[in-house]
């Protein structure tokens, strides 16, 4: 069974690939055969079976040449045609096969990505088939208008079909193109949210190394003379830190990259009804509501809760066209819940997913927490996270 799936497999391949191929030469032979058995009839080939037949079998052939010669392939078709008729003007048109092969000719011209060479086609479709027309000594006047008329809605038929296939490629490169816009700001995004936690966790750390230089200095005062190894070991420590301190701030100068650095102290949770104040000056009316018993929380996540509070009412105030919003802080036993909810349309980008909230996220995940952004089931933009304190309690 599986040998003749493999089989059935190779064979759909072949066709694929040599199919038309394949037909060609069958309509090859069908034009040498339809001339030997039919030689002799009315209005049939005047020149001699031997050269007639093999005549009749060249037509067709040029097309095999079509992968490599798109162009002078099928144009080649109709220069064989227009020679032959000149040497017998009712070969060409004996055969049914022949036009058929015409036909198929014409739609390649047509389908061709260059129109210059695909206008050029026409006119050779057009002259050629009037050329075979009039060589045709049984022609009536009708059919040298009609003939040439159906070979142009072949070709019709292949321009019509590339420019379809040349829009929908346009659009698939469009899309391309936006979706690696969307990949190259949404790094963007993350990579100016990282750079600003790392400046906001210098803050953080830097003042926490500050006090505790300060406290080791302070104990080193305090020990008596006599303990002049204690007294080294207190001052290396004061230099590390020290040390450590002047690092973090030449690293922070070469993150910001000469830009102004900002100075103002890190808000916090305890900061909200401020931010409450200046979004409802700003257009829109929030309400703060604090569930659980607040407990103080390490400086990175404090200030991480807040950044996630100010850009969910940012985002609602620029982007969801809301007349309201609603900000829940929950402390949990483990966690810190947080949720902004407003009564707008939602995010401007396709995804419901902003810059700045893309920001945030990768916020959430450095400290290990969920977020999620969207539009509520009841209508507005809901913006929750989850940031987990177990082990992190100031």
């Amino acid at each position: 069974m599986l040998e003749y799936v493999q089989r059935v497999r190779r064979v759909g391949a072949f066709l694929r690939k040599y199919g038309f191929d394949v037909l060609i030469v069958i309509m090859a032979i069908e034009m040498a055969l339809e001339t030997a058995i039919r030689y002799g009839a009315p209005n049939g080939p005047t020149t001699p079976k031997w050269l007639a037949v093999p005549a009749a079998t060249l037509i067709a052939l040029p097309l095999l040449a079509r992968r490599r010669f798109p162009f002078a392939a099928p144009v080649a078709l109709w220069v064989v045609a227009v020679v032959i008729s000149f040497i017998d003007g009712r070969l060409v048109p004996f055969t049914t096969v022949a036009t058929v092969a015409g036909l198929i000719a014409a739609f390649l011209l047509g389908n061709l990505s260059d129109r210059t060479q695909a206008g050029a086609g026409l006119v050779v479709v057009l002259g050629a088939a009037a050329i075979l027309m009039y060589n045709n000594p049984s022609h009536t006047t009708g059919e040298l208008v009609v003939v040439p008329a159906m070979f142009f809605v072949g070709w019709l038929a292949g321009f019509a079909l590339r420019q379809r296939a040349a829009q929908a490629e346009e659009a698939e490169d469009r899309a391309v193109r936006a979706e690696r816009e969307r990949a190259a700001a949404t790094r963007i995004a993350v990579a100016e949210e990282r750079a600003r936690i790392a400046r906001e966790l210098h803050d953080v750390v830097a003042h926490a190394v500050s006090v505790m230089v300060l406290q080791v200095g302070a104990v080193r005062h305090r020990l008596p003379e006599s303990l002049t190894e204690d007294k080294e070991a207190l001052i290396d420590v004061e230099k590390a830190g020290r040390a450590a301190l002047a690092e973090m701030r030449r690293l922070l100068g070469a993150l910001h990259d000469g830009e102004d650095v900002e100075r103002a102290p890190q808000p916090g949770l305890d900061n909200l009804d401020d931010l409450v104040e200046r979004v409802g000056k700003a257009g829109l009316p929030v309400r703060l509501q604090v569930q659980g018993d607040a407990v103080p929380l390490p400086r990175a996540i404090d200030l991480s809760a807040y950044r996630i509070v100010q850009e969910g009412l940012t985002n609602s105030l620029k982007h969801a066209n809301a007349n309201n919003a609603d900000v829940t802080v929950r402390y949990g036993k483990d966690d810190l819940q947080l949720e902004v909810r407003d009564n707008g349309v939602g995010a401007s980008s396709n995804d419901g997913l902003g810059h700045g909230l893309v920001g945030i996220q990768e916020r959430v995940k450095i400290y290990g927490g969920e977020m999620s952004a969207g539009v509520a089931p009841e209508g507005g933009f809901v913006l929750t996270a989850r940031l987990p304190l177990e082990g992190q309690r100031a």
